[in-house]
């Protein structure tokens, strides 16, 4: 899924420039990408060497689920957890032809966790990377999924507590059990702790890309757990669009975008805030469509808008005063790098989680609908384009971002995770 792997590609551009060797390892589609940052590649074995990026064809039976718990968990028990046997067998084909010193992949893909569970000895450092909102265990017991906001008195505890059994028989019980089954395929597990919680705590260093101010708290967060701010984006040689002088000469900024994944339907966040912002004479809206055609969109395009389907977001960003999104987390943590306000939209997925924390932290507003009417979008933006407070905790927040020196601290927590490992040293306490 490309926006699992677009991270992986600033990192790994780290890692190439700074003259380490760098292997590429997932869907033959995403060659060129590797190749791009000067990676070299070697792909899926071919039981899984498949592009992702539009689960409804690869899966067709998605499109009869219902948004929601439904089709996210046939989502685990097949995109991730169906993969978990090959992928680990693929991996484990390339290490015995190319052997590493270390290990990075997205913490959705799951075929690492054989050798995490096997004879430290017999395999490199191992590091997740996060593409989600943190779904471990919370202090208040809240949960993961609904987007609830951390617990401030005993009631809302207990309350919690109901519904965290209700999600759990539910909902990761059964993603559990499938789980389990996986890494016993391969004469490993059963786990000991929660997958999600796993993941964390396994590796040799989890790489959050957010700042610990977006993060819910938590008393006791796991040894590998590193925060690391918002990583730069994918090197990409995207131009300026012909109508960039209009953003210039705007009174006001908002981009609106569904980014690379859930953009089949641009019905659901990008037309409704055209509608919503149509006629508006303060304000230019920019669309990007991730690469759909902007015919795509549905409806007429108003006169205050400009679509493209990717923009330079290095030159636009500074220039923005709100983002619209549905939720996808990179996009977020982004906007907020660079101080700027977000409306998420959406309940789904992990948009109910990002949106929780937005609103937790006050940098922007959470609508908790995956379509919503234009009027409720037109009252979000209005009230973060207009309230101040929105901005100035955005501008705030950013600047953990900056302290976070995202390229310098990866690049150091890399090569101690690869040091550690090969002198036998767990990952020490936060």
């Amino acid at each position: 899924m490309v926006g699992h792997l677009n991270p992986l590609l600033s990192i790994g551009r780290l890692l190439v420039a700074d003259g380490h060797e760098v292997i590429g390892h997932t869907a033959s589609a995403y060659r060129h990408r590797f190749e791009a940052i000067g990676a070299a590649f070697e792909p899926f074995a071919p039981a899984i060497d498949q592009d992702l990026g539009d689960l409804d064809t690869v899966y067709p039976e998605l499109k009869d689920l219902p948004p929601g718990p439904q089709k996210l968990g046939f989502l685990f028990m097949h995109a991730f957890i169906g993969r978990l046997v090959p992928q680990y067998a693929s991996l484990a084909s390339l290490l015995a032809r190319c052997p590493a010193d270390l290990v990075l992949t997205d913490n959705l893909f799951l075929g690492t966790f054989p050798f995490l569970l096997g004879p430290h000895a017999e395999r490199p450092a191992i590091v997740h990377h996060g593409v989600t909102p943190l779904f471990s265990s919370r202090d208040d017991g809240a949960p993961q999924g609904p987007g609830l906001p951390p617990a401030t008195d005993e009631e809302t505890i207990r309350h919690y507590a109901l519904i965290k059994a209700a999600v759990d028989q539910a909902f990761f019980r059964p993603i559990q059990a499938e789980f389990d089954r996986a890494l016993a395929a391969v004469g490993r597990g059963p786990l000991a702790a929660p997958m999600n919680d796993a993941s964390i705590m396994l590796p040799d260093l989890f790489l959050q890309p957010t700042v610990a101010g977006f993060e819910f708290p938590r008393r006791h967060a796991p040894a590998p757990l590193r925060f690391i701010g918002a990583l730069p984006l994918p090197a990409a040689d995207i131009p300026r669009p012909h109508w960039a002088a209009d953003v210039a000469k705007a009174e006001k900024v908002v981009l609106v975008t569904q980014g690379t994944l859930a953009n089949h339907d641009l019905g659901e966040v990008i037309a409704p805030t055209l509608a919503a912002l149509a006629g508006r004479s303060d304000v230019l809206v920019l669309a990007t469509t991730g690469g759909r055609s902007p015919d795509a969109i549905p409806g007429p395009i108003p006169a205050n808008a400009r679509v493209a389907e990717f923009l330079p977001y290095d030159w636009l960003m500074p220039q923005v005063d709100l983002v619209v999104t549905n939720g996808g987390y990179g996009t977020v943590n982004h906007a907020l790098s660079h101080g700027v306000p977000v409306v998420v939209v959406g309940i789904n997925e992990d948009k109910a989680e990002v949106g929780a924390r937005v609103a937790w932290t006050g940098v922007g507003l959470a609508v908790q609908a995956e379509t919503p009417e234009p009027g409720l979008l037109r009252e979000a933006v209005d009230r973060v384009l207009d309230e101040t407070r929105f901005r100035v905790a955005a501008e705030a927040l950013s600047a953990q971002y900056t302290e976070a020196d995202s390229e310098r601290t990866v690049l150091q927590l890399l090569k101690r995770a690869a040091a550690d490992h090969s002198a036998g040293r767990s990952p020490p306490p936060t």
